[in-house]
């Protein structure tokens, strides 16, 4: 039986919103001088709206948060070959509030940030091969 095309739009709809903080961070890392503290936030944002589009296939309810391991748990419920992955995106659960606000952070090496953006990729690429291609942007 065909999936409902109104749960695949909204899937799709968070896939669009990953997909665009994965651009997000490419411009922040592109820049110059290169925007570290936003392509982490980015690369945070990325892993949240993937794993929530995942959620949202599965018609599992999630609460907001940006717990990466949180909602990571939640999605290896579906599919626990995510388990490497989740475990890897969990640290960037704090790019989400870390930089955001004035405070005393160390300020983050570009290689924090490309690690932490290619990171969010790879969830975002694997969740993407578990949706169906109607659900992809």
């Amino acid at each position: 039986m065909p999936a409902d095309p109104v749960l695949l739009a909204d899937v799709r709809s968070w896939l669009i919103k990953a997909a665009n903080d994965l651009r997000g961070a490419d411009v922040d890392l592109a820049a110059a001088p290169p925007l570290l503290e936003d392509a982490l936030f980015h690369g945070q944002q990325l892993v949240e709206k993937s794993f929530q589009a995942f959620l949202t296939y599965h018609q599992q309810p999630f609460r907001r948060t940006h717990s990466l391991e949180e909602m990571g748990e939640a999605c290896l419920v579906f599919d626990a070959t995510l388990k490497p992955l989740v475990d890897e995106a969990a640290p960037l659960s704090e790019y989400a509030w870390l930089y955001r606000y004035p405070g005393h952070p160390p300020v983050p090496t570009l290689a924090e940030a490309h690690a932490a953006r290619d990171c969010a990729a790879r969830v975002y690429q694997a969740l993407l091969a578990r949706l169906p291609e109607a659900a992809h942007p």
